[in-house]
């Protein structure tokens, strides 16, 4: 490899100068000889190995056995069997709960080195439950781990340095990363150890005769300038050569670009865009679509459930009422209704938003006539995740209320979503079933991969909502799966992608 001396890192430098051909060099000897740090001399052995200056000649594996803050504690104040023993045999028989008080030990502190010493015969129970020593001295092992305690305040054990006894002692008082509170913390070590190449010392030399230290200026600052400590020394040139850093200039997200470009579209063609909250209830959910409580038609719809608070305080009036009669005998909607009591307890159960047709609801009571409607609904379902459905997605929602809409207009509207918003080639209309609205039709769409799928639903709303919420008028309205249009128009194959954590995805994706 073609090396130019100059373009060296300074930790790289000052690394050749210092070590000599067959000495051993270890980040031990970096840290105490040239003031590196770990990650420095991690970072100078990687870049010269690479560069073929340096070689590995040796990689040891070992586990250290290193003092806590509780075992230098300990160190002073005993270890728990240690400090139980003595209290035992200085006061006698105690309970275990007044030995962790009188000691100021945690409960499982005291079970646990209690444990040790019955095992050892040391302890046991009296009659009472009581705790009480039975031997003249400590247990072995508490004596050996005093010992350890002791020997590790001066420098962490090596395990291999240990006995079989020292080692069993040890483990019992020791965790890796010294968790709950453990006397010891186990680390396990790698050393590495290097040696300068035949490539490694010619480029030594040329350092040398360039007299290059790695300790030129790599910055001119202005507290340089300043003092002219710049004229003492000299810099480093500029690698005009070394590859760049990648520019990764801030974007918007390709989807939420996606979401504002309809809002755009949809506003310039007059429509009014509503919103509302993601919590709501069961009246406005359903009850106000003329979707009738406790029956299957709202099993389409498998809400999440708020626990608290479990009820809206009130649902507003007159729509509750006339909501109400109009489930029960149809009110003055024309129609004989469901058939059975309206349950007010059932209908202020809080939800989170199952449609984006709650919004379509609650715009109703004030909207203008004519008046055309919009809004981008997060929802929340109950499903199973795959490449065309989400636990939670975003709806296009919208209403047109106008005495004189039909059909006609309604499919005209579906086909400027399929094509113009979602860019398909090929749609479809298909009957469909919504309890509040008749006719019903479903708009169908082909990707290019994923193959034919529903793009959403839609209808005229039926006179048993459109009443009961204070209009006499026909409105069209329809909900769309947004994250489906998107899929098309961004030319992925999965929902998934639209909210992918790979962030190399997210900064290729193109959005309008």
């Amino acid at each position: 490899m073609d090396i130019e001396v100059k373009n060296l890192h300074p930790l790289e430098v000052r690394l050749l100068r210092h070590v000599s051909p067959g000495e051993a060099i270890t980040s031990d000897r970096l840290v105490s000889e040239l003031g590196y740090k770990i990650g420095q001399c991690n970072q100078a052995f990687s870049w010269l190995t690479a560069k073929g200056l340096l070689s590995e000649s040796s990689r040891e594996k070992y586990t250290l056995y290193e003092l806590t803050d509780t075992g230098r504690a300990q160190a002073g104040e005993g270890l728990p069997a240690e400090r139980i023993f003595s209290y035992l045999k200085e006061h006698g028989a105690a309970s275990l709960p007044d030995l962790a008080a009188a000691l100021g030990l945690e409960q499982s502190e005291v079970g646990s080195a209690f444990g040790s010493l019955t095992g050892a015969g040391a302890a046991r129970l009296d009659e009472e439950r009581r705790a009480m020593a039975t031997g003249d001295g400590l247990p072995e092992e508490v004596v050996l781990q005093k010992a350890l305690i002791k020997k590790a305040l001066e420098a962490p054990l090596r395990e291999d340095g240990l006995t079989v006894q020292e080692k069993k002692a040890i483990s019992r008082l020791a965790k890796k990363r010294g968790a709950a509170g453990s006397t010891f913390k186990v680390i396990e070590k790698e050393d590495v150890t290097y040696t300068l190449t035949g490539e490694g010392d010619r480029v030594k030399k040329e350092l040398l005769e360039a007299n290059i230290t790695g300790e030129e200026f790599g910055l001119l600052t202005p507290q340089m300038i300043q003092t002219g400590s710049w004229k003492n020394g000299s810099f480093r040139p500029y690698g005009l050569n070394a590859p760049v850093s990648r520019l990764i200039p801030g974007r918007t997200n390709a989807y939420a670009d996606y979401l504002q470009w309809v809002k755009d579209k949809l506003v310039s063609l007059g429509f009014e865009e509503f919103d509302g909250p993601l919590v709501v209830n069961e009246f406005w959910n359903g009850d106000a679509l003329f979707m009738p409580q406790f029956h299957s038609a709202r099993d389409i719809h498998d809400v999440y459930y708020i626990k608290d608070p479990v009820h809206a305080k009130s649902i507003e009036e007159p729509w509750l009422s006339r909501v109400a009669r109009t489930h029960e005998d149809g009110g003055d909607t024309g129609s004989r209704g469901w058939g059975y009591t309206f349950d007010h307890e059932f209908t202020r159960r809080q939800i989170m938003r199952s449609q984006g047709t709650v919004l379509s609801a609650t715009q109703l009571p004030k909207a203008k006539i004519p008046g055309k409607y919009f809004g981008i609904a997060r929802c929340f379902r109950y499903d199973q995740v795959d490449a065309t459905h989400g636990a939670d997605f975003y709806q296009t929602e919208g209403i047109v209320v106008g005495k004189d809409v039909n059909l006609r207009n309604l499919l005209g509207l579906l086909r400027m979503f399929a094509t113009e918003v979602a860019g398909a080639e090929e749609v479809k209309y298909v009957p469909g079933y919504f309890p509040f609205t008749e006719p019903s039709i479903e708009v169908h769409i082909k990707h290019p991969v994923l193959g034919w799928f529903e793009l959403g639903g839609s209808g005229i709303f039926r006179p048993e909502v459109t009443k009961s919420l204070g209009l006499d008028v026909p409105v069209l309205a329809w909900g769309l799966g947004i994250d489906r249009m998107a899929l098309m128009h961004l030319g992925l194959n999965d929902l998934r992608e639209l909210f992918t954590p790979d962030i190399e995805s997210v900064r290729m994706r193109r959005g309008n």
